[in-house]
């Protein structure tokens, strides 16, 4: 409690603070005291932030990584820059070269200049600058860039991300409500290490507080590694749906990406999301996205920062199961 008290007046500057995994980190950092500003392009879309902290701890501005007026405004007085801005797919001017690389070395470079004590940049495990993958590839630039303009700069490298409001379990429990059968991309043998978002959010909180390794880069990866077959099994076991798993091919699932792109240019954005891939996310498959063995030999990772890590089969089901046909509370008709 007094640790929290002393950090009431210090003011840390999230990035990317509105969305699924930032909504986390603002969380855990207002349990630490922290006062948290909020940099979004929309701030209004920032406003259900304010509950998770005191009267006054939480607020918005607006600020667009594209605009470097905005970002120095956004910045003022900030003892700490929490980046989590990344996009999963390309709309317009929002490319990931122009979100993941150039603008987190934009905002690398107006925090050293504005003073700032520490820099902590999400990244991804899967990050390489000779990646197949455009989204890969600039994951890796954005890292090398900030490290560049902030030495000292922490990366953290989670693996897929669950939790209540993730894009991974539940679009899969989404796809089984309406789809006769589910594809198995590659075959459905990529191995994953999903890692809980509460854990990401408490390493991005310690990093903040300075208890990682300034300069490190870690690797965040939940206690299973699972293929992508027996994650999908799990998910129509923890669903109750029965529908048969049809291996599909890379490039068959290139040609489906490619249609996915073309309906959700024609449509204006309306295609559904659930039911949307592109090349690029296929590409990323072809990879194994787990923890690296050098990284658990240097302790970079969640549990290198004492963090025990959730298990998705344990957590999962406790918002999954409103998937099922008959409903979340099924079970208690008889209890």
């Amino acid at each position: 409690m007094a640790d929290a008290l002393v950090k009431t007046g210090r003011l840390v500057t999230l990035f990317g603070g509105s969305g699924f995994i930032g909504r986390h980190v603002v969380r855990a950092l207002a349990r630490d005291g922290w006062r948290v500003r909020v940099a979004s392009r929309r701030p209004d879309l920032a406003f259900h932030l304010q509950p998770l902290g005191k009267v006054g701890q939480i607020h918005a501005v607006q600020a667009n990584l594209r605009y470097p007026d905005s970002i120095v405004h956004a910045l003022r007085d900030a003892e700490v820059v929490v980046n989590l801005v990344g996009i999963l797919s390309e709309t317009g001017a929002q490319t990931f070269e122009a979100v993941q690389a150039e603008g987190a070395e934009a905002l690398a470079k107006a925090a050293k200049e504005a003073g700032a004590g520490v820099f902590v940049q999400l990244s991804a495990i899967g990050a390489d600058a000779e990646s197949g993958s455009a989204y890969a590839r600039s994951k890796a630039r954005g890292e090398a860039l900030v490290q560049q303009a902030f030495p000292g700069a922490v990366v953290l490298r989670p693996s897929v991300v669950f939790g209540p409001e993730d894009q991974f379990f539940n679009r899969f429990a989404a796809m089984a409500r309406y789809l006769p059968a589910l594809p198995l991309i590659g075959g459905g043998g990529t191995k994953l290490q999903p890692v809980f978002v509460g854990d990401v959010a408490k390493a991005a909180a310690l990093a903040a507080e300075g208890k990682a390794n300034a300069g490190a880069i870690y690797e965040l990866g939940g206690p299973e590694i699972a293929t992508l077959r027996r994650i999908m099994e799990f998910v129509l076991k923890t669903t109750e749906r029965k529908r048969p798993l049809t291996p599909i091919s890379f490039e068959q699932a290139k040609i489906i990406g490619k249609f996915s792109e073309v309906a959700t240019k024609l449509t204006f954005g309306l295609f559904p999301q659930t039911f949307a891939i592109t090349r690029d996310q296929v590409e990323l498959l072809k990879t194994d996205n787990v923890v690296s063995d050098a990284a658990k030999a240097e302790g970079r990772t969640l549990e290198g920062l004492g963090i025990a890590p959730e298990s998705f089969e344990a957590f999962a089901p406790t918002y999954l199961a409103r998937y099922r046909a008959t409903g979340q509370f099924a079970d208690r008709r008889f209890a």
